[in-house]
């Protein structure tokens, strides 16, 4: 299911028009992120968490050379599906 899906799904699901689902997914997305950057975790009860796990800088090797590399630290966004989720997969 991609992007334009999900609006679909969402605008069935609802009753909502097309237009207020692409509105609705948008803000979900935009608050999710938002909240990540902010170093907030996002918890969804019975679905899952969101969250942003810190790398630290480390040296790796360039495949073609074999070459050491830097490799930059990073923060990665995170998804653990919670209990709910597992259980409706399964």
């Amino acid at each position: 299911m991609n992007k334009n899906e999900l609006i679909g799904a969402v605008a069935e699901a609802s009753g909502l028009t097309r237009n207020d689902a692409t509105k609705a997914v948008e803000g979900v997305f935009d608050a999710i992120t938002a909240a990540l950057k902010a170093g907030d975790e996002v918890r969804l009860v019975g679905f899952g968490t969101f969250s942003v796990a810190k790398r630290k800088a480390s040296t790796g090797r360039n495949p073609r050379t074999g070459e050491p590399m830097p490799i930059k630290a990073s923060a990665q966004p995170k998804f653990k599906a919670g209990k709910g989720l597992k259980d409706a997969v399964n």
